[in-house]
């Protein structure tokens, strides 16, 4: 067998691979001495240089070593490392695997060491104690949990693995002498730890760190399930949340921990304390860089590996309860996402996978010198010059450029990012400041709203004292209360550059007051000034807006990104995000209501704020809003159809008729949902699972849930309205509309269309509507049963006050809409067109190119309906609940209603 020596002297345009060993010891004096310990690893490493290594090669090759007591079970587990680390580090310095393969495979090596000891430690240990028994009978197991970069499957080539151990339930073993399943575990534990962590003649696997257990050093080695939750419900703190985002079972049964400790890391609403929480940590950090000089640690000092992860880390705990793609836990991963969702500039995710991966390479060979958990840079000539061959620079000062551009960068957004920003930061002698926390006199407080644009002082002066006065602010924990201290001097200034400053911080102030108690969303407003002003914008603008925030504060995130906020909606994207949220919480139907529910109020919301900054006209937000029902009641059978108990078939022969403003496309943000349900189908027994299927999706609609409710749906229009069943055969709707129906109910078939569900059931049902529509009707009758409906309608809504009722009163929007329906109905019989659902607007103007109606008056009229909805929408985004006005405002256009009207009736 040649020795290395002789391999090492001999040339390199020998044999590529020689070269590639020379570059490995002259990067590694470690890789040197293993290679002289061992002959037979240097034949080994020319064998397997070309071929990386996996779990299953792991596992085999230890399978084959004789194990019969812990001495043999630590020498086959550090000859495995020695075989695994020689062939990585060759393999890394020389070009042929990359960063994923080290530390994939250095992650792998700890992940197998750790089952292959349990495997033997387990029954040696039970053999002198007895088997651990849990309360419920069940045998129990040693639950072993991978954190920080082993948890992650990133470790680095020289790291502490940090473990936590666990066991599902208390007990005892089944020994004549029994002793507690904690005491077994944490035996096992100890027995474990020696396998892995000592230092033989072999050297060791890998360095344990237990600190990171509940109680730290001070606290119990293995815990119960019980015991854990307790803590971490309890006591945790937010540096083990942090720790925990990539806690991972390695060894023994995951789904139990998983599902304990989920609701700890990810919080169920965004949680944007989490800035706060991670500045914290960062400053603990940095004091101790400084205290102990480490500011050329990679790993630790400014702009290091650890703030990069610090970057991922903050959007997984503030999101990934609410996004469950973010529960990720690679670095590397988490980076590419954060883009994908506009959490993060593209250009700013290239810098940091890009710094990220070259700081990681350094770091790994830092460690391949000695085999020793470093992230300091060499100090003297020898070691940079080694390691400066080794990242391929051609000297020291090359490696300290690129070095320096990337922890530049990594520390220019760790700021933008971290940094409490400016504008949260308010002098202590700030005259808001002052006057909020009361260290100013009334007069003096008054005369200072004044200047600042209050033309209300005393009033707004009392409100802000009583804010500050009440329980509900005195009972804030002080966190809350800070923040709070921090964003009310803001918007006391902010809100006297609004046209009426009193009005909006009387909004705002009640939107900050209703959701004080949520401490997340505070810690949204403090971090991100900027949201706030947008807020106060809106205030002046829609009160309206502004109590749907309160109702739905999860929509303070929408203000984050403006280019979301304004951007015009893709329905099919949309469908298949709402589509991918829903899959992620698969199997938890109150989760899937929640998430239907955010997801169409932050829609709701986008199109509210183009809305009242005049960039969505009012046609183009009903078609968005009536598209965005269709799409939710669309995706609501999708998620229940597949759940519900007794289906008799894979895809329901079902569907969702709109009626009224869902079936007009005209819905407002407050409008219900006028729908009916049909169904095709023979089989024996549908009527009863279509009917438990229109239920579900009823309940599935109307329930209120902790995110609000999704619509509410109004079923009256469907065959013989309540006394009528839920569910209708196509067939048994086609008899009602031809034999049974009331006019009032072809009246409302004028606006009804297919919205959801199978489309041949849609066909059908427009070639009834058309039937139906088209059929002769005698004139007079038809013209005194629609007289005689007005009338009724006009008595059921008295108007006592002097305003000029938009809707109701004669000449307004329902004199419109009767008008349209009665000439459709009239006329359609031999003007087939007319039967089209095109809108009340487009079907005047058709009437009037058909000869129906005056054209000059029918124009008037559609104008007159338009404005009428117009100005019917501004009064309700001023949130006001009746859509009145003086007659005055509106005279021309009611006119010309009555005329028409006159014109049609007379």
């Amino acid at each position: 067998m040649t020795d290395l020596n002789t391999l090492l002297n001999t040339s390199a345009a020998e044999h590529t691979d020689i070269a590639r060993l020379q570059h490995l010891v002259r990067c590694s004096p470690y890789a040197q001495r293993l290679l002289n310990s061992d002959a037979s690893l240097l034949a080994e490493l020319l064998q397997t240089l070309h071929q990386p290594w996996h779990a299953d090669a792991m596992r085999d090759w230890l399978a084959q070593c004789p194990v019969s007591n812990e001495v043999e079970l630590k020498r086959a587990l550090r000859k495995l490392r020695q075989r695994v680390m020689l062939s990585l580090m060759a393999r890394d310095l020389n070009g042929l695997g990359d960063l994923n393969e080290v530390m994939q495979v250095i992650s792998a090596l700890a992940e197998v060491c750790v089952q292959h000891a349990l495997q033997h430690l387990m029954p040696w240990t039970t053999a002198v104690y007895g088997k651990p028994i849990g309360e419920t009978g069940q045998p129990q197991q040693l639950i072993v949990v991978g954190m920080g970069k082993l948890g992650g499957g990133e470790l680095n080539v020289s790291s502490d693995i940090d473990l936590i151990f666990a066991f599902e339930e208390d007990g005892e073993t089944d020994a004549t002498k029994p002793i507690s399943n904690s005491e077994f575990f944490t035996r096992l534990g100890k027995k474990l730890i020696a396998a892995i962590d000592e230092t033989t003649v072999d050297g060791f696997v890998f360095r344990v760190d237990m600190r990171l257990r509940p109680y730290g050093s001070e606290g119990p080695l293995a815990c119960s399930l019980a015991m854990l939750e307790d803590y971490y419900q309890n006591l945790g703190r937010e540096w083990e949340r942090y720790a925990w985002i990539k806690g991972r079972v390695v060894a023994g049964p995951p789904q139990a921990l998983a599902t304990l400790l989920k609701p700890f890391v990810f919080r169920k609403y965004l949680d944007y304390g989490a800035f706060a929480s991670m500045r914290d940590l960062k400053l603990q950090i940095q004091r101790d860089v400084a205290r102990r000089d480490m500011f050329d640690n990679i790993k630790l000092g400014p702009g290091g590996i650890r703030e990069v992860e610090f970057i991922a880390q903050v959007f997984q705990l503030i999101r990934g309860g609410s996004d469950a793609s973010l529960q990720i836990k690679p670095t590397l991963a988490v980076l590419p996402l954060l883009e994908q969702k506009g959490l993060l500039a593209a250009e700013v995710v290239t810098e940091l996978r890009e710094a990220y991966c070259y700081l990681r390479n350094l770091e790994h060979r830092l460690q391949y010198v000695e085999d020793a958990q470093t992230q300091e840079l060499p100090k003297h000539a020898e070691g940079q010059a080694r390691i400066a061959l080794a990242m391929g620079h051609a000297d020291w000062p090359a490696l300290r450029a690129a070095l320096d551009v990337h922890r530049q960068r990594v520390q220019q957004h760790f700021n933008e990012l971290f940094d409490e920003p400016a504008e949260a930061r308010v002098a202590a002698d700030h005259g808001p400041n002052q006057l909020w926390l009361g260290l100013m006199e009334a007069t003096a407080a008054q005369a200072l709203l004044q200047s600042l644009g209050y033309q209300e002082a005393a009033v707004s002066y009392q409100r802000l004292q009583g804010l500050r006065a009440s329980s509900r602010y005195r009972s804030l924990p002080e966190l809350s209360r800070q923040r709070l201290d921090r964003v009310m001097p803001l918007l006391i200034q902010q809100a006297g550059t609004q046209p009426l400053p009193d009005q909006v911080l009387l909004r705002v102030s009640d939107l900050l007051e209703n959701i004080c108690r949520r401490a997340s969303y505070l810690a949204l407003l403090a971090e991100y000034p900027d949201a706030l002003g947008l807020i106060i914008k809106l205030a002046a603008a829609s009160p309206w807006l502004v109590q749907y925030l309160s109702q739905h504060p999860i929509l303070l995130d929408e203000l984050l990104d403006t280019r979301n906020l304004y951007s015009a909606p893709d329905f099919s994207l949309m469908r298949a995000e709402l589509q991918r949220r829903l899959s992620e919480v698969e199997g938890d139907v109150e989760r899937q209501m929640d998430v239907m529910r955010h997801f169409k109020h932050a829609w709701v919301f986008r199109f509210a704020v183009k809305d009242v900054a005049g960039e969505l006209p009012l046609r183009t937000l009903s078609d968005y809003l009536s598209a965005l029902a269709e799409l939710v009641l669309q995706t609501t059978l999708a998620v229940i159809w597949p759940t519900l108990r007794g289906k008799h078939r894979d895809v329901p022969a079902f569907a969702i008729i709109g009626y009224g403003k869902l079936g007009g496309r005209e819905l407002g943000y407050a409008s219900d949902l006028d729908i009916i349900f049909l169904y095709d189908d023979a089989a024996d027994g549908a009527g009863e699972v279509y009917a438990r299927f229109a239920q579900r999706i009823n309940n599935w609609c109307n329930s209120l849930t902790s995110a609000g409710m999704l619509y509410e749906t109004d079923l009256a229009l469907r065959p013989d309205g309540a006394s009528g069943l839920l569910v209708s055969t196509v067939e048994a709707f086609e008899d009602y509309q031809r034999h049974k129906a009331w006019l009032w109910e072809h009246q409302a078939l004028t606006r009804a269309r297919f919205v959801a569900g199978d489309a041949a059931i849609g066909r059908r049902f427009e070639q009834i509507r058309d039937a139906v529509l088209r059929q002769a009707r005698e004139p007079a009758g038809l013209k005194q049963a629609v007289v005689d409906m007005r009338e009724k309608m006009h008595a059921g809504h008295p108007n006592a006050s002097k305003l000029f009722d938009l809707k109701h009163d004669r000449g307004g929007i329902i004199d419109v809409e009767f008008m349209v329906q009665y000439l459709v109905l009239k006329h359609a019989n031999k003007l087939p067109q007319l039967t089209e659902n095109i809108g009340n607007v487009a079907l005047l103007k058709r009437m009037a190119e058909l000869g129906l109606v005056e054209a000059k008056l029918a124009q008037q009229v559609a104008d007159a309906y338009i404005e009428y909805r117009r100005l019917q929408h501004a009064i309700r985004l001023q949130g006001q609940s009746k859509a009145q006005l003086p007659r005055q405002d509106v005279d021309l256009h009611v006119k010309a209603v009555q005329a028409l009207w006159h014109q049609v009736f007379s």
